[in-house]
């Protein structure tokens, strides 16, 4: 079976090639890795033993997630994808549990993903101790099968036909926050069923925000967006953080910037792992 593996990158070039080296050394290799770089250049890369095809979208948007998935889909060559995220390694096993999820039925798949600590970064055998040292997901890690809520775009996989069925990423989403559980309740709409299997992706360390302040923004803006769609709100534990710290309230049901955070609040959310 021939499967293409899809990912999006900006400012990524170290976990990229993270990714690319543990595709590499995997049991089974991807029959293609197509890169769309989300406004910046392409990066020259080695040989690897699969093709690379790397592409370039431009737009107004510094991350048009949405955008830019539906764009790697439209540049992929074979039917059955899986997307993993820029910042993670795959498992040696990671292509196989696909294709054997893939043989089985025409689904939305989901992996796993567990997070590698910073100091764990630096170890030349990197690849080799991703499962001694991974943290299991706080939300994720104990669930069997993961609820069309919990629908995650770090490492999922499907046929063109179900991606084409559920409606691909909804680009009225811009930036980050909600495009991607948005399409876990668009695949639930269409009644694709939502398969957790084991194929797990490890998480490479980098600074990230808590609350992601940084991106207060664009989760306000697509949070809003998606009520609107849903009649429901995401992401509702940041958004309960951000109240709760003064920068936005809940007015008549309606969700309101009140201020944005200033550089000393943002760096002050910053959070080691």
């Amino acid at each position: 079976m021939k499967i293409s593996l899809l990912t999006l990158v900006y400012k990524r070039r170290p976990a990229i090639l993270n990714m690319l080296r543990g595709l590499s050394e995997g049991r089974k290799l991807p029959a293609e890795v197509v890169i769309v770089h989300m406004n910046e250049p392409i990066y020259e890369l080695a040989e690897y033993p699969f093709p690379v095809k790397e592409y370039t979208l431009s737009t107004s948007d510094t991350l048009p997630l949405a955008h830019a998935r539906n764009f790697a889909v439209q540049k992929a060559s074979f039917d059955n994808m899986i997307f993993l995220d820029a910042d993670c390694i795959p498992a040696a096993d990671f292509l196989e549990e696909y294709e054997h999820a893939f043989h089985t039925s025409d689904s939305l798949f989901s992996g796993r993903v567990a997070y590698l600590p910073k100091a764990v970064m630096q170890k030349p055998d990197l690849l080799q101790v991703m499962a001694q040292f991974g943290i299991p997901d706080p939300v994720r890690g104990g669930v069997d099968q993961y609820p069309f809520q919990l629908f995650w775009s770090l490492n999922f996989g499907c046929s063109k036909t179900t991606y084409t069925k559920i409606g691909g990423f909804d680009e009225d989403f811009s930036g980050y926050g909600a495009e991607d559980t948005d399409f876990g309740f668009s695949a639930n709409k269409q009644q694709v069923e939502l398969i957790t299997i084991n194929a797990m992706a490890y998480h490479q360390y980098h600074p990230s925000y808590d609350p992601p302040l940084n991106h207060l923004e664009a989760i306000v803006k697509n949070a809003i967006k998606f009520n609107a769609k849903w009649q429901t709100w995401p992401m509702e534990g940041w958004l309960k953080k951000f109240c709760a710290m003064g920068y936005t309230c809940f007015e008549n049901g309606q969700l309101q910037i009140l201020r944005l955070p200033g550089a000393d609040e943002i760096a002050a959310a910053l959070k080691e792992r």
